[in-house]
């Protein structure tokens, strides 16, 4: 048992008596790719995020779509918005269990459970 604060003790004990789910269980992609949308929304709306240059710099993957802009003779303005929200993949990704999307480095076929 932890011997931290009485409410960490409380939780532990609930958590203790929890059932655990099973590892085949997993959220519908839908919803996976909702709540994608949603933080990739409230991120832009705080500040400007980080351009496709500074992602690829890094070592983040791009999606097909990204790359393009990325390399697309316009300022780094341009490549810190969000595409993803004019992008097909993430219509297809909210609104189809298993959708037919197959892009390497789409979040929204990372989503996917297949």
């Amino acid at each position: 048992m932890n011997n931290g604060t009485p409410e960490e003790q409380f939780f532990e004990q609930i958590a203790e008596r929890a059932p655990q789910p099973s590892e085949s269980a997993s959220a519908p992609s839908k919803l996976k790719s909702r709540m994608y949308s949603a933080l990739m929304r409230r991120q832009a709306a705080s500040g400007p995020l980080a351009s496709f240059t500074q992602a690829k710099a890094s070592g983040h993957g791009l999606c097909c779509f990204e790359e393009l802009v990325r390399i697309a003779p316009v300022g780094e303005q341009v490549k810190s918005l969000n595409i993803c929200r004019v992008c097909h993949a993430r219509v297809l990704g909210e609104n189809l269990e298993n959708a037919p999307i197959y892009w390497p480095n789409c979040p929204y076929v990372r989503f996917q459970n297949r």
